[in-house]
């Protein structure tokens, strides 16, 4: 267990699967505490900070006893100069699959750690190569995944990262959703 940390109750504020799995993995105990926020963030707000403007807004609603440690962040896909969030809707996921067809993208992903006495806050970015991707294989992957829950409109680890990443340049779990090593490495001087 990380000495800094081996005192505090973990707290992962965030019910994304990947997420608890990329946490678990750390070996660290923890528990899940959601809670539903508006993700709205100022029109004005440069692109590579939106993703940690949003895991800051996730952090503050949260009330923190002195003996617990919040972990909240948020992830955001960022190709020609716009935010590709979640899909609204399977044809919406459809489109941004499209979009990000033989192209690279930035993936942005905000992270905070936060006690009752002080907050850290960082952000990790990820460049993700696809490559050419059918409308064939992205119907396929719309109807027979769940490409609603993520930003982006996919899962690196799913059949789709399988079939379409062509190249990445950086943390690939940043990619799924949080950078591991990163926060490994922030929590051990936080």
């Amino acid at each position: 267990m990380i000495k800094s940390i081996s005192n505090k109750k973990i707290i992962l504020g965030s019910n994304s699967p990947r997420r608890k799995e990329l946490l678990t993995s750390l070996n660290l105990p923890f528990e899940v505490r959601t809670k539903k926020i508006n993700e709205n963030f100022p029109e004005d707000l440069s692109l590579e900070l939106i993703a940690s403007f949003i895991a800051t807004k996730k952090s503050n609603s949260y009330n923190l006893n002195p003996n617990e440690l919040l972990i909240t962040s948020d992830t955001v896909v960022i190709h020609q100069n716009q935010i590709l969030g979640k899909p609204k809707d399977k044809q919406h996921a459809f489109e941004m699959l499209r979009t990000l067809s033989n192209e690279t993208h930035k993936v942005q992903t905000g992270v905070c750690i936060r006690t009752s006495e002080k907050m850290h806050c960082f952000s990790e970015s990820t460049l993700v190569t696809f490559s050419k991707i059918s409308n064939k294989e992205i119907e396929h992957y719309v109807q027979n995944y769940n490409p609603l829950d993520k930003a982006g409109a996919y899962g690196i680890q799913d059949w789709i990262g399988k079939i379409a990443v062509k190249k990445i340049d950086g943390c690939y779990y940043n990619v799924v959703g949080l950078p591991i090593n990163k926060l490994y490495n922030e929590l051990i001087t936080f």
